[in-house]
């Protein structure tokens, strides 16, 4: 699932929780909330890295 799916799955997830009294699936669902947002996390962080990895290379190039 992508992050935008995890965060509105977990949403309704704990929504539902809520409006039944179900604390499990209320809990659930901050958790799916949770994952969806370390997703995001993560591809940011990927970014980063790879926006490094070509300053890297092109610094190589020119001092090649």
């Amino acid at each position: 699932m992508g992050s935008l799916t995890d965060k509105v799955t977990g949403k309704a997830k704990e929504v539902a929780g809520d409006l039944t009294g179900d604390s499990e699936t209320r809990r659930e669902g901050i958790d799916e909330e949770r994952k969806g947002e370390k997703k995001d996390e993560l591809e940011r962080s990927e970014e980063r890295a790879d926006q490094k990895a070509d300053e890297v290379a092109d610094l190589e190039r020119k001092t090649a």
